[in-house]
């Protein structure tokens, strides 16, 4: 079994290196910034590439594995990008869509469509998101999957394949270009059979919340600056409009449960938003697994997510969306949003938000790989790390540190049906050879 947390070095060198990343990041602030309009707020990691994407399949621009790309797509737009893949290497090619400017006018339809195509143009995968009921402008994920599998006659062969990018728009919609947060990794075939069925049994009830005072948090910006959780509950602050991103490492045979609420107002005024509190789940390759919601009316309201798998490989065979994404290890990622209408109905002051979470299971052995097993971004100091002691010392959290580990690190099958903003079952990926 792999260790995932695992310390190194004497706590001298591990002060002494986060001193280092401290400095570089005050050097330069701002540097890890989108650049352009869309979510000014969202931040992608040092040494982020601009692309263009192509307009036809031929004149996309090369992609690499695990590299960070940033790129824009117009309403309407298709665009291209090209990856080279191999025989032995299964594929995720993931998009962020970055929906704005702030205060941009949305549709429930406004949506993303992520396919990985062959030479022929066949879809080997695909998957398209809609902005669904949260209807402003916040970060949402769609991505496809590439599959080896015998059994599978399309998509198997090594070869140049395709990374598409469609939007579509609402008439009334704002018509504003959307920012991009692209990237594809792999994850090696199975040295040996394996199973090739989902496991039978999951959790059926969500635990109570754990007891203890909640600590405090500062939620990251997205993806890449994602501040870690363990279990426990946690204490942060959010604003109307702003979406909070956090990270849960998972390794397999473990899961969690989680949700979220936010505090009643001392004098609650008159009002009622529906969908207030947004809370959305994606696994490792930024693949969606499942959403939920909650109104505000000025008092204390609270939402969770349902029960969750077990991380295992075997999930992948599932023809469960919320199972099938359980499928790989690494870090899970809760993106926590706010409604804009809460501003505008109850005031655009910063709100109390409780994020509580449990996780369950022994960490187990992973599947044998032929290859090196992959590393979804999970890797990084252990929160009781005396480097992390200092930078919480700081006051600076562990996002923001993430995002400069994660800058350097990303240097150095068949169709899914159209799917809404993800509510309980609901995500992005189905069984290999049944989709």
């Amino acid at each position: 079994m792999r260790t995932r947390w695992g310390r190194s070095g004497a706590g001298a060198r591990r002060i002494g290196a986060a001193a280092a990343v401290l400095g570089a990041l005050l050097a330069a602030p701002g540097t890890a910034h989108a650049a352009g309009p869309p979510s000014p707020s969202y931040r992608f990691p040092d040494g982020v590439r601009d692309v263009v994407g192509g307009q036809r399949d031929k004149d996309g621009p090369v992609l690499e594995a695990n590299a960070a790309y940033r790129s824009s797509i117009k309403p309407g737009g298709k665009l291209y990008f090209q990856l080279v893949l191999d025989g032995k290497n299964d594929a995720y090619a993931s998009a962020v869509a970055l929906p704005g400017p702030a205060g941009a006018k949305l549709a429930y339809s406004d949506s993303i469509k992520v396919s990985i195509q062959d030479a022929g143009g066949e879809d080997c995968d695909s998957q398209r998101r809609s902005i669904g009921s949260a209807q402003y402008p916040h970060p949402f994920a769609a991505s496809a999957y590439r599959a080896l599998r015998k059994g599978l006659s399309s998509c198997q062969e090594p070869g140049t394949y395709y990374m598409v990018i469609e939007r579509q728009s609402d008439p009334s919609s704002t018509r504003s270009d959307w920012g991009l947060d692209l990237r594809y990794t792999t994850e090696p075939t199975r040295s040996d059979a394996g199973p090739g069925t989902a496991p039978s049994s999951r959790p059926t009830a969500s635990p109570a919340p754990p007891p203890g005072s909640p600590r405090q948090v500062h939620g990251g910006t997205g993806f890449h600056d994602a501040a870690e959780l363990s279990e426990g509950q946690w204490r942060d602050s959010i604003r109307p409009g702003e979406t909070l991103f956090f990270r849960v490492p998972l390794d397999w045979g473990q899961h969690f449960s989680a949700g979220g609420g936010l505090a009643g107002m001392a004098a609650p005024k008159d009002g009622y938003v529906g969908t207030a509190l947004s809370l959305q789940l994606y696994n490792p390759a930024w693949g969606p697994v499942t959403g939920a919601s909650a109104p505000y009316d000025g008092r204390r309201k609270e939402t969770v997510l349902d029960p969750l798998a077990p991380v295992a490989y075997e999930n992948r065979f599932s023809p469960s969306d919320d199972t099938s994404a359980m499928r790989v290890d690494g870090p899970y990622y809760l993106a926590v949003s706010l409604s804009p209408e809460v501003g505008q109905t109850f005031g655009a002051t910063p709100y109390d938000l409780t994020l509580w979470l449990t996780v369950r299971g022994e960490a187990k052995a992973g599947p044998s790989y032929a290859g090196r097993a992959p590393d979804f971004g999970s890797g990084g100091p252990s929160a009781g790390d005396g480097s992390m002691k200092l930078l919480a010392a700081l006051g600076i959290g562990t996002g923001t540190v993430l995002v400069s580990g994660l800058g350097v690190w990303r240097l150095l099958a068949r169709r899914r049906a159209a799917m809404p903003d993800p509510g309980p079952g609901h995500h992005g990926f189905g069984p290999p050879g049944t989709r």
